[in-house]
């Protein structure tokens, strides 16, 4: 049973309505930035509006304004951002560029690249130290030389051999000679790689190659009666390329010009030589009969699994080998990194890209096949370009972070435009038009197993 409840009087609501309405936040807060030397005025019985409208017309009437001489014109110097400030030098790490270098301390890419001597394609790779400050000319810390570094004037015929992370703009400053000079005497250009273990003069001396030179005793001009072997190799009218060699020097060892030596084999200063490779030597007489020496094995054979790629894929192929057998590369767990890192910032399941990666180098960014697919994911050139365009810049698929962005790149666009996983992992292998045009063949299919398994293994 209920009791009927008497209504409950009401008529002081509009009255609190009111007051509330009267009294909002910004009216408070105005009142704590009223001036403090405005004497307050004597306490008034406040009238409560009757109305909502009227007491917001009396908020509006009585609202106070903070004067613009209140109001700071700049930011407070102890709030402004500060630039950090550029180190000397800085050590590469896992992931750098040199235009992420440059930005991260305000400083210009073109300068940084000019203070290194390196260029916009070199290659640059963790633990290598780059300047941010002083000159070109200056070195930017002292390093340890191999042999105390005598005044330029007693220098004549020295050499440095080469260790991990040095450039030639370095080398040049710490023994005080001119890039320049360092460019002459060693027959190299702005685009000579360079690599631990080779010798570099650094010191005018002669034509002769310092004692601790690579070339062999058997390249001294014939003038050196020690050599009994010199005239046989300017009689053979050719050299074999070796580890280490660049056209300038061969020039200078054998007594032709580098011109003539380019022009006789229809190369450039920017030909790119490997190891095996054979040069024509001008005006040296030509063999009564052909040579017995042995023939080096090429670094790329040119076939794979039955298959022979035409002569000018697999010339390249050789001649990228070559490249990366001289360049430093990451290791073996440095590559699982790469891939794991570059799979997870592009979306990629890690797992399917490291897959990818065993399947296709186990983890060898020195690996190159005969159909010229390069690095750790085995890209081809053709295949890089499209991996450009898919993340909007130029990539260079012998660097490996470029090498693993191509690949994590493919894998990423195979998966979204393919109908289910199978097909996207048959697609690297086989290529997407061929296996939708043709279905899987059979070593497509054994590829595809492959991979599963070894996503589940790194999963």
């Amino acid at each position: 049973m209920t009791t009927p409840r008497s209504p409950k009087k009401t008529t002081s609501m509009p009255i609190i309505a009111a007051t509330t309405a009267a009294l909002p936040a910004v009216m408070l807060s105005s009142l704590a930035l009223a001036q403090p030397a405005t004497a307050l005025p004597a306490v008034q019985t406040q009238k409560i509006p009757a109305s909502l409208t009227a007491a917001m017309q009396a908020q509006a009437a009585a609202a106070n304004v903070i004067p613009a001489s209140a109001v700071a014109a700049t930011i407070p110097a102890a709030m402004q951002p500060m630039a950090p400030a550029a180190p000397a030098t800085y050590t590469i790490v896992r992931g750098d560029t040199i235009s992420g270098i440059a930005a991260r301390y305000g400083l210009n890419t073109n300068t940084v690249l000019q203070l290194n001597g390196l260029s916009g394609n070199t290659i640059i790779y963790p633990g290598q130290q780059i300047k941010l400050s002083g000159s070109a000319g200056a070195p930017s810390a002292p390093a340890p030389a191999p042999s105390p570094a005598p005044s330029p004037a007693s220098s004549s015929a020295a050499s440095y051999t080469v260790v991990s992370g040095d450039t030639l703009s370095g080398i040049a400053a710490r023994h005080g000679v001119a890039l320049s000079d360092v460019f002459s005497w060693n027959g190299l250009n702005g685009r000579s790689i360079i690599y631990p273990g080779q010798k570099i003069k650094v010191g005018p001396g002669t034509n002769a190659p310092a004692p601790a030179a690579p070339a062999p005793a058997a390249l001294v001009p014939a003038s050196a009666p020690a050599a009994p072997a010199a005239p046989a190799l300017a009689n053979t009218g050719s050299y074999t390329i070796k580890s280490g060699d660049t056209l300038g020097g061969i020039a200078s060892r054998l007594g032709v010009s580098l011109s003539s030596l380019l022009s006789a084999n229809k190369l450039s200063m920017s030909t790119i030589i490997y190891p095996g490779q054979k040069l024509a030597i001008p005006g040296a007489p030509a063999p009564s009969a052909p040579a017995p020496a042995p023939v080096s094995a090429p670094l790329v054979p040119s076939t794979f699994l039955g298959y022979t790629y035409p002569e000018a894929v697999v010339s390249s192929a050789n001649a990228n080998k070559a490249l990366l057998n001289a360049s430093p590369v990451p290791s073996t767990a440095q590559m699982k990194g790469i891939v794991a890192d570059t799979a997870r910032r592009m979306g990629v399941d890690p797992s399917l890209a490291m897959a990818f990666a065993f399947q296709e180098s186990g983890f060898n960014q020195r690996a190159v096949s005969p159909a010229n697919a390069i690095g750790t994911m085995q890209v081809i050139p053709s295949s890089g370009e499209w991996a450009s365009q898919l993340v909007g810049r130029k990539l260079n698929i012998l660097d490996p972070y470029d090498n693993v962005t191509a690949g994590v790149a493919i894998i990423r666009a195979l998966v979204n435009t393919s109908k289910d996983l199978n097909t996207a992992i048959a697609g690297y292998y086989q290529g997407q038009y061929s296996v939708s045009k043709h279905g899987m063949y059979d070593d497509t299919k054994a590829y595809v197993a492959s991979i599963l398994a070894l996503k589940k293994n790194f999963s």
